[in-house]
């Protein structure tokens, strides 16, 4: 028996019974016998800014929605991210150690996450056993770099310094480990090119070569521990983008290439994370080094208005990225209250939570990430396919065997849909997709 549930901007996992079929071919979308990547699953990561609502609200509350994310009866949120020291949706800037010159790390402490990630991350591992974490610093601590700010700055490239950062590294591994938290992956920064407003270090491609091949992999290697290393999270390159001065130039070999062509750093690295202007580089790492796995690292936020039009967005990048070859997904603000960043961005969230009322809202995006989620397990294969609803869909298979079809309609008019698979053709599926609709097909 199959399923079919369909989310439109005014009716959202609405169940209906799609018409089963037998045809070995579709115009439409169909398998083409293939199977591709095996996926790790989806996520969101765990922001100060959303903890605190979440942690205002009554206990059965903020329990219901953990289970909700992270419950594999429900969203099944399993691949998730963490900031390492203050991102730009914490309360405040800060790091685990601010003792300028402290190449010993004698003060480092993680007792400011005590407070808010570490009791984030404890409660969704009730609700999910077997919650993966990839973390990321988006500063490293101030003295450590130049000039000595969170915000904007490169860290300072002497020998004393990278051993020092490269130790910070592992004191957090080992520090959350204590804590019952497992580190699985680390990027060395979130968004090397990004020179912003809130915690941001920008990398050169040397710098970080040096960096993974000299310091952190040596180091990490050392400790015993089995995080891996992905180089990222990489938020381009651009090989042009428009400046206000004209174009600047960023060219995609010379910045990824020469790191990865370095025998020596390439040991340590596991693969590669992209987000926000990654998405135009991720093709070409999938085309030239399909050995190395590809994960999306951040979802792209909006600005707040929590809109249809924006999910279609999301649910695109969703689609994007498999066909790109990563093998997992990462959602942004899982929640928000009515809080703006610390440098007054107002961004989208799954959940919404009304700082005076407590109101809980389930917004546009909690949809598209069910859509994909709640049936797309981990362990599952991309499959391959074809037809004029390639752009719009994509089709996996569960470890148990049951095929999952994710497709949109991305018109403002109903449209015929059929799905094949050559290979059970009494398994075929037709169906009229709603205008602006999302639909997902479980197919046994």
């Amino acid at each position: 028996m199959s399923k079919w549930i369909e989310s439109t901007p005014n009716s959202y996992l609405k169940m209906k019974d799609p018409e089963t079929i037998e045809i070995s071919e579709s115009p439409d979308f169909q398998l083409t016998g293939k199977q591709l990547q095996t996926i790790r699953g989806f996520g969101g990561c765990f922001n100060e800014l959303g903890y605190q609502p979440l942690s205002k609200l009554k206990e059965d509350e903020q329990q219901q929605i953990y289970r909700d994310l992270f419950s594999p009866e429900e969203l099944n949120f399993h691949f998730n991210r963490t900031p390492i020291g203050a991102n730009d949706f914490a309360e405040t800037w800060y790091s685990y150690d601010e003792v300028d010159g402290d190449y010993n790390l004698e003060n480092f402490s993680i007792d400011h996450d005590k407070q808010t990630l570490i009791p984030y991350i404890k409660n969704a591992q009730k609700y999910q056993p077997d919650l993966e974490l990839f973390a990321s610093p988006w500063s490293p601590p101030t003295w450590m770099k130049f000039p000595k700010v969170y915000n904007f700055g490169r860290i300072v490239m002497d020998s004393d310094n990278l051993q020092a950062y490269a130790d910070y590294f592992v004191k957090y591994i080992k520090s959350y480990e204590q804590q019952g938290i497992h580190i699985k992956r680390i990027c060395p920064q979130n968004e090397v090119f990004a020179d912003q407003k809130f915690p941001s270090c920008v990398w050169s491609s040397d710098d970080l070569k040096v960096f993974i091949r000299d310091y952190l992999g040596p180091t990490l290697e050392r400790s015993g521990f089995d995080t891996e290393i992905f180089l990222g999270t990489l938020n381009g390159p651009e090989d042009m983008s428009f400046t206000a001065t004209g174009v600047k130039l960023d060219n995609y070999n010379r910045y990824v290439d020469n790191i990865l062509f370095d025998d020596e750093a390439r040991k340590y690295i596991k693969g590669i994370g992209y987000q926000w202007a990654g998405q135009h580089a991720i093709e070409r790492t999938h085309e030239s080094w399909p050995e190395l796995e590809l994960i999306q690292t951040e979802s792209e936020c909006g600005f707040g208005e929590n809109g249809w039009d924006y999910a279609e967005y999301v649910f695109h990048l969703v689609n994007h990225y498999f066909t790109a070859g990563a093998t997992a997904y990462t959602y942004w603000n899982i929640i928000l209250g009515d809080s703006i960043s610390t440098w007054g961005w107002h961004q989208n969230s799954m959940f919404s939570i009304n700082s005076e009322t407590h109101e809980v809202t389930r917004n546009p995006e909690y949809y598209v990430m069910r859509h994909y989620a709640h049936y797309v397990k981990p362990g599952a294969k991309v499959l391959e396919t074809t037809g004029h609803f390639n752009s719009m869909g994509k089709a996996f298979r569960n470890p148990d065997g049951e095929i999952v079809v994710v497709v949109q309609n991305a018109l403002t008019r109903e449209l015929p849909f059929t799905f094949a698979d050559p290979e059970n053709a009494d398994k075929s599926l037709k169906a009229t997709l709603s205008p602006n609709s999302f639909n997902t097909f479980v197919i046994k």
